[in-house]
């Protein structure tokens, strides 16, 4: 094998386990989104739990992250829950950021 080859190999290796962590993080941060939302349309217990299954399933419907955030932003227009998308956006930004630092710390 070359050196090149080499290089090659671990670079593929790397975006694997990059790959790998996006999805991981994605994941984690839409069951969180879940949660976050559950609590705002007064979810609770294993209603809210269903909620956020049905948060990180919505991700898989369509590519996108814009999908979950429609299915926030039409339950939370249906019961009247007062956020802006800015402030749903705002809270998937931080929620992505503990999603990362979790997966990081082996959580």
């Amino acid at each position: 094998m070359t050196t090149f080859d080499k290089r090659e190999d671990a670079f593929e290796k790397q975006f694997a386990h990059d790959e790998e962590l996006k999805f991981k993080a994605t994941a984690r941060r839409n069951k969180l989104l879940g949660l976050w939302a559950a609590g705002k349309l007064g979810l609770s217990g294993a209603e809210a739990d269903s909620y956020a299954l049905g948060i990180v399933m919505a991700e898989f419907e369509a590519t996108g992250e814009r999908d979950v955030m429609r299915k926030i932003r039409k339950d939370f227009d249906a019961k009247g829950v007062a956020q802006s998308d800015h402030q749903i956006e705002r809270t998937m930004s931080e929620l992505m950021a503990t999603a990362v630092a979790d997966i990081k710390a082996g959580k």
